[in-house]
Parts: structure tokens; C-alpha cells; sequence
């Protein structure tokens, strides 16, 4: 399964996980008594209750965006979307973050945001489920102050931090060599997880980036 779930694809799923609510009807004794008495014989529920060979058929939907890497620069993948009958591919910055031992912890992904708003960026960082999350996310950039972020929510393949950067942000970003991503591990609160977030290539790579649309 791809962790790295492109920006499009995720506001879709969250635009379309809104609550079903199931409508429930009462008849009247009435009623019922009415609908009993209309039934047709055994024969003709059984002809209507059997399937017609179309009903069976999948007519087919359409095939989600292919999500594929189509550059490198430096540390950074930029990610984008092919879209069938699409001209201009949505695309995201996309790096991996890792621990100590070179293992693969957390993941960001950074896209641009509509002019106009105090943020022009955003980033969605996915970390593992037994985050603190209380602790919130902590960020540095060459070693300056932390900026905190909270937790937004958590699905099965972690929890993610829905990031907002403004333009001194991105300017720092530019300017930076690296940058630090601190999360605290729920079964172990006294300690923290620091991941090395590498800054070569993001200038490059970040005037690849589509801005996304409201």
C-alpha cells in the first residue's frame, strides 16, 4: 500500500467520508394491511424477485490517478498525478524521513496553497500510530526555534499532521540546509524521535509545485 498519498486524492477521501445517516420509515397498521393485500401470487414475487442477467454486470468506473515520481532534486521526489484526458498533473513534494539506523519513520509531503491566506504552503506529515500525541510535532530549520504543529487525525496507516507554511517559512526552507522533525513515542514519553529532514534540492523542486485549488 502507498503511504504517500497524493494531496488530491486525500481531500477527495476526506470530501467524501461524511456520515451516512439510514432513513427509517413507519407504516400504519393501515398501511401494511394494504400492502399485504396487493401482493401478486407466489409465482409472480418469485418471477420479480429474480435478477435480471444486467443487474449482475459491472458496467465499470473509472480508474483512480496514477500516482508516479517525475523528478528528483536532491532529497526531494516530486510526485504527481496522471490524470487521464488531463493536460497539467497535479504534483507534490515528497520526502521520506529517517531514524538514526536509516529507518524509514515518517513521511512528508509538501504542496502549494492559493494566493491570499497567511499560509502558501501546506504539508501533510504522516507519522507512526504510537506517536504521543499530545506532544505535537516540532520542527526546526538549522537548528533555529521549534515551531509546534498539532495532530490532526489517524487512520490505519498513522497519524497525520496537517501543516500550514508561510512564505518566511518557505523562505527559510530555501535558504536552510536541514531541518529537524521531532514527534515523542506514546509508549515511551520521556524520550523523542528526532528525524533528519534534508533542505537540498527544495528550492528547485518547490517551483515544481501545482498549486492546488480551493
Amino acid at each position: 500500500m502507498l503511504k504517500n498519498i497524493s494531496t488530491a486524492l486525500f481531500l477527495a477521501v476526506l470530501a467524501s467520508a461524511q456520515p451516512a445517516f439510514a432513513q427509517t420509515t413507519t407504516q400504519s397498521d393501515d398501511t401494511q394491511t394494504e400492502s399485504q393485500t396487493s401482493e401478486g401470487t407466489p409465482a409472480e414475487t418469485a418471477e420479480e424477485a429474480t435478477p435480471k442477467v444486467e443487474d449482475q454486470l459491472s458496467l465499470g468506473e473509472e480508474a483512480a490517478p496514477e500516482a508516479y515520481v517525475k523528478e528528483t532534486f536532491g532529497d526531494w521526489k516530486l510526485q504527481c498525478l496522471r490524470i487521464a484526458g488531463q493536460e497539467e498533473e497535479p504534483c507534490q513534494l515528497f520526502q521520506q524521513l529517517q531514524d538514526e539506523r536509516g529507518t524509514n519513520v515518517a513521511e512528508i509531503t509538501i504542496f502549494r496553497l492559493p494566493a491570499g491566506g497567511k499560509a502558501i504552503a501546506g504539508a501533510n506529515v504522516l507519522v507512526p500510530l504510537e506517536t504521543l500525541l499530545s506532544a505535537q510535532l516540532n520542527i526546526t530549520i538549522d537548528g533555529g526555534k521549534a515551531k509546534r504543529y498539532p495532530y490532526s487525525f489517524c487512520s490505519p496507516i498513522g497519524c497525520f499532521a496537517r501543516v500550514g507554511f508561510t512564505a518566511n517559512d518557505i523562505a527559510a526552507f530555501k535558504k536552510g540546509a536541514l531541518a529537524k522533525i521531532t514527534l515523542v513515542p506514546a509508549p515511551a514519553p520521556d524520550q523523542k524521535v528526532i528525524l533528519d529532514m534534508s533542505l537540498s534540492g527544495f528550492t528547485s523542486g518547490f517551483n515544481k509545485v501545482s498549486q492546488i485549488s480551493q
